[in-house]
């Protein structure tokens, strides 16, 4: 039997076996079926088409060294490798489980057919088609990760900002009002400054594990949003002294949350509205309602922002393409889509709408955890 009529006939077999082998990886030990099959079954096809695929000498030659003919689409082996990377993965997992799939289909091949003339050749094949695969699952995987690495950085640079420039602003202030005067006020914001910076930097040692959909983790309290809510707005007053930033609070506000997260969150709004909107009061509202808490941060832009583009800024490390003239661009857009994680962790969402010369971004927290139970 020719291995291409085995690889379609014998196929769910195979991936019985390969998701077999998953689970032995820790990171797969509980996932279902779906998540652990991803694109094998696609992988198996394309390898099966290959080798009903006419080759020549010099064609089996130039795919040895990686010169494959390129095509338009996305293969399944890249898709294979990115879902594989956004699942935190290693690298050497991803090998192995390439490793695993090749041995798996030789083995139930021999057992199940007796060796043919030609049998030689189909293995030989077999072995250039995963081994294209598994080279396309690892450039795309490794770009994958090098983009994560970068986000990493950018958000050390992004988050560690604020609260730097608020320990540098009260410095300088404590050091022109002298010793003589009450500087309890100014200690207190030093203080949050420096609490802010340790949380950050240990919420970054998740940043740099977490991928897109694997969300992070938070650790829910009993809290009112509404004091959180105070608290945080002190803090960007000093970290921007020349902004103008309203509360208003409406209804119970009241839940389990993870308030270092939610700070972070709010923080990265408001600081997104100041440096990104016109020069006008930045308003946050913090309504409760029977389930959730809405936080809502808004504040006035040149001009209507399109939908689509209002999507974008969610993306990281991206610009947001509206900006008012003599803004910070520097900026590299992590603020929002930080706060978006934030949102899914606690079960929530968090939405943009533009209408007019008004943005607003809506924090939507639902007051306890999401039951998982069923």
């Amino acid at each position: 039997m020719l291995l291409a009529d085995f690889i379609e006939l014998a196929k769910e077999k195979i991936l019985a076996e390969s998701i077999a082998y998953a689970r032995t990886i820790l990171s797969f030990h509980d996932e279902d079926e779906a998540v652990l099959r991803d694109h094998l079954p696609k992988v198996l096809e394309a390898i099966s088409a290959d080798l009903r695929t006419p080759q020549s000498r010099t064609e089996s030659i130039a795919k040895s060294h990686g010169l494959a003919p390129a095509v338009a689409h996305e293969t399944a082996a890249e898709t294979h490798g990115l879902m594989r990377a956004r699942s935190g993965l290693h690298i050497e997992q991803v090998v192995a489980e390439y490793r695993a799939l090749r041995s798996c289909v030789l083995r139930l091949w021999a057992d199940a057919a007796p060796a043919h003339a030609d049998a030689l050749k189909d293995a030989g094949r077999f072995n250039e088609a995963i081994d294209q695969a598994l080279a396309q699952s690892v450039r795309v995987y490794t770009a994958e990760v090098e983009r994560w690495q970068q986000l990493f950085l950018a958000v050390l640079g992004h988050d560690l900002r604020a609260p730097l420039n608020a320990i540098a602003l009260t410095a300088e202030l404590v050091a022109n009002v002298g010793a003589e005067r009450d500087l309890s006020s100014t200690a207190a914001i030093l203080k949050k400054s420096a609490s802010r910076m340790t949380s950050l930097l240990d919420s970054l040692l998740e940043y740099s594990r977490v991928s897109l959909g694997a969300g992070m983790t938070i650790e829910r309290l009993p809290i009112d949003l509404a004091t959180t809510c105070r608290e945080e707005i002190e803090l960007q007053r000093a970290a921007h002294p020349g902004a103008r930033i309203e509360l208003v609070v409406q209804g119970d506000t009241r839940g389990d949350f993870d308030d270092s997260r939610i700070r972070e969150a709010l923080g990265n709004l408001i600081t997104n509205a100041v440096k990104h909107g016109l020069a006008e009061p930045v308003s946050v509202r913090s309504v409760g309602r029977s389930q959730a808490v809405d936080l809502t941060v808004e504040n006035a832009a040149a001009e209507e922002i399109p939908a689509g583009e209002l999507e974008q800024l969610f993306e990281p490390l991206r610009r947001g393409a509206v900006q008012r003239p003599g803004s910070d661009r520097s900026h590299l857009g992590l603020g929002l889509f930080i706060a978006r994680q934030i949102a899914k962790a606690h079960g929530g969402e968090l939405k943009g709408y533009s209408l007019g010369q008004r943005v607003w971004f809506t924090l939507t927290l639902p007051k306890s955890a999401p039951d998982t139970s069923s």
